[in-house]
């Protein structure tokens, strides 16, 4: 019995039956054009001179130009939206890992008063969705004079990827040896220390995770963005290509193309970080 199931863990995908392999890569190949398919169509389209997109024939190359591209960069606030989005996605990032690095460090380590009150606050506040949090956010930021502000902003997205990241992190710091910590303390490093230059280097996976999430969930959100800036000079991206749909009517030329302007720099920032994604995400999850 044990060397039949053993012939059978030995099998390895060259004998797999030929029928087999066919669905298999078929498969592989029609997801993949499934997925591919829209981000193609969105480039496609924001190649297109107005009378090509406005067209009801199907083509996909007539007259392809930059100018949705050049009409975007010139003659809308494009560039003052991008400098908005790239300042308050900065700093989201930055303080949010910060934040979600120190609160997961010591939630990790140590046992003080209100330690399970903490961990039970950063589990509810992810139970509540966007909507129903924008009025009581709004009315705060009112309150604070921080509408169509840029802080106001960077403020309201931490309280979406602050408690998350700080949970992950958690768990990073969950699978690494109280020992180097020990180490650490007789060297002489002060807590702080110790985590600053002995842990934090530690957990550079889930630090890349931490800062993908944190500038993700600043870079493509709408609803916060829509709400607290008001000023057309204030605008996020998100926010912004909202100017280029009406009730009526679409620019779809210069929507796409923004577009795809707006997923350059999270495809850099995805190349960035994205070896670290997989260990990051695994060893956080399996120890929360």
């Amino acid at each position: 019995m044990s060397a039949v199931t053993t012939r059978r863990k030995a099998r390895g995908r060259d004998e797999r039956g030929l029928g087999g392999s066919i669905l298999l890569h078929g498969t592989l190949i029609v997801a993949s054009l499934v997925s591919i398919f829209p981000i193609v169509w969105l480039v496609l389209t924001s190649l297109k001179p107005r009378d090509g997109w406005l067209s009801t024939e199907l083509t996909f190359f007539d007259g392809a130009s930059l100018d949705n591209y050049t009409r975007v960069l010139t003659e809308t606030r494009f560039p003052s939206w991008l400098l908005n989005s790239v300042i308050v996605a900065g700093l989201t990032t930055v303080i949010g890992v910060f934040l979600a690095s120190t609160t997961g460090y010591a939630i990790s380590r140590f046992r003080f008063p209100g330690y399970r009150g903490v961990m039970w606050m950063l589990l509810v506040t992810q139970m509540f969705p966007v909507a129903i949090l924008i009025v009581p956010l709004y009315n705060l930021m009112a309150g604070l004079g921080l509408l169509n502000q840029i802080p106001g902003l960077v403020i309201a997205y931490m309280t979406v990827a602050v408690p998350f990241c700080a949970w992950m992190m958690k768990g990073y710091f969950d699978s690494i040896p109280r020992e180097i910590d020990q180490a650490g303390m007789i060297d002489g490093l002060s807590p702080f220390g110790t985590f600053w230059r002995v842990v934090l280097p530690l957990a550079r996976p889930s630090i890349a995770v931490t800062a993908f999430y944190s500038f993700m969930t600043a870079w493509g959100e709408v609803a916060y963005a829509s709400v607290f800036m008001t000023g057309d000079d204030k605008r996020t991206l998100a926010a912004g290509l909202q100017q280029f749909v009406g009730q009526y009517w679409a620019d779809w030329g210069l929507l796409t193309a923004a577009a795809v302007l707006i997923a350059v720099p999270a495809a850099i920032v995805f190349l960035f970080v994205q070896r670290h994604l997989v260990a990051g995400l695994t060893a956080g999850a399996t120890k929360l």
